[in-house]
């Protein structure tokens, strides 16, 4: 019996090998989706991504399974609710963050046809796929992050900086930094 050879980040959790097996650098272009990991990495800003991965199914529920218009609909009351929430990060920046992101995406929606068509267009349709030999070698962030992360800034999206939007790019397969000892090296 042969070992499967992953990326060292995703260590022996079972719940971060699934996600790194599945999940991790494989092209998303469905947009719910991709607002579940626009919410999900802004909440990971200062915590470790297993945090915030432990928490998913209860983001899941508190935020209408990413359905981003009823997230964008959310008011004060909700928020109250929300910060009571201990299955999700109760910190009140990322919570009305959410909201507000939702906001934006839907404008992003309306202006290209889907938020897939806006971030995907970064890339001419076609992920990046680098060629890491180690998990040290992996940038933090890239000039394609910060251009993107600029751009939402200045469209009004809350924690999405650099660092935030390069894992997003890697979660949704924008970016494949799978390293080349890893089962799921160059697969999409």
């Amino acid at each position: 019996m042969t070992e499967t050879i992953r990326c060292t980040w995703c260590g022996d959790d079972p719940l971060y090998q699934q996600y790194h097996d599945y999940e991790w650098g494989v092209p998303c272009r469905d947009d719910q989706r991709l607002f579940e990991f626009v919410v999900l990495e802004g909440a990971q800003a200062g915590l470790s991504w297993i945090t915030v991965l432990r928490k998913r199914e209860n983001y899941r529920k508190a935020f209408a399974n990413f359905d981003v218009r009823k997230v964008a609909a959310l008011d004060e009351s909700d928020i109250e609710r929300l910060l009571l929430d201990p299955g999700i990060v109760r910190n009140r920046l990322k919570v009305v963050s959410a909201i507000t992101n939702a906001r934006h995406f839907i404008d992003l929606q309306r202006e290209h046809g889907s938020f897939s068509n806006y971030i995907w267009g970064f890339v001419d349709n076609k992920p990046i796929v680098n060629h890491w030999a180690s998990p040290g070698e992996i940038p933090a962030s890239t000039e394609l992050s910060d251009r993107i992360s600029k751009e939402m800034k200045k469209r009004g999206f809350k924690f999405f900086g650099t660092t935030i939007c390069y894992a997003f790019l890697q979660a949704t397969g924008v970016v494949n930094d799978h390293t080349r000892g890893c089962f799921r090296y160059g697969q999409g």
